[in-house]
């Protein structure tokens, strides 16, 4: 496998069985993405995008097919190496912002890497470093409620980011924004991009979609 390539899937079918009734949400969808890629995903509702991203997130596993993450064989590990991997290799970014209202935003920011065990002081460094990065130190002890909905998804990158991680995924994030903070958003992403991150995001965009360095499309479960 190719060194740069850090998500590769392989015939990735995933299938959802409900009251008898199968609904095939992806079918046969390869891809890979390198390191320091931009890329996004658009189609019309529901045509797999999220689907697809859950499971390149480790939120999910699918029916049939392979995945690889960074070179290794993540298919059908279990819910606590998922669990893992998710939380050292790969932010996530959606499109309610997910904050804890009763947590201070620095406080959001520390949150996943006290699940790491990083010591309280390396904690604070680096959610201080993230919210300087998306220009949100100066509100570290406010609370969610306090903030604008841009401002609330800059807190929520800055979480994404803290923890050093592979990979960006972004769902939808400017789904619940006006035009403006949109755009700023989008801006920060572009940045952290030339910085050197590797972002996937799902968009109904059309805009937004061809913003990234690669744009795919999906229709009915399937790669166009």
């Amino acid at each position: 496998m190719n060194k740069s390539i850090l998500v590769e899937l392989r015939d990735i079918g995933k299938v959802f069985y409900t009251d008898r009734i199968e609904t095939h949400a992806l079918s046969n969808v390869n891809l890979t993405i390198e390191k320091g890629e931009y890329v996004s995903i658009s189609g019309p509702s529901g045509c797999g995008k999220s689907t697809l991203l859950s499971i390149i997130g480790l939120l999910d596993e699918p029916s049939s097919g392979s995945y690889f993450l960074n070179a290794g064989n993540v298919t059908r590990i279990d819910a606590t190496e998922r669990s893992v991997l998710r939380n050292r290799h790969i932010g996530f970014v959606f499109q309610s912002f997910n904050l804890i209202g009763e947590l201070s935003v620095i406080k959001n920011v520390e949150l996943p890497l006290k699940f790491r065990g990083i010591s309280a002081r390396e904690r604070k460094e680096r959610a201080k470093a993230a919210l300087e990065k998306l220009g949100m130190l100066g509100r570290k002890d406010h609370f969610p409620a306090q903030l604008s909905g841009g401002q609330q998804q800059r807190v929520a990158v800055a979480r994404a980011i803290s923890g050093d991680i592979d990979i960006l995924l972004a769902d939808e994030p400017t789904g619940n924004l006006d035009s403006k903070n949109a755009e700023a958003v989008m801006g920060i992403l572009q940045s952290l991009n030339k910085d050197g991150t590797t972002i996937c995001m799902v968009t109904h965009d059309e805009r937004f979609a061809k913003s990234a360095g690669r744009a795919i499309e999906l229709l009915d479960g399937k790669v166009l």
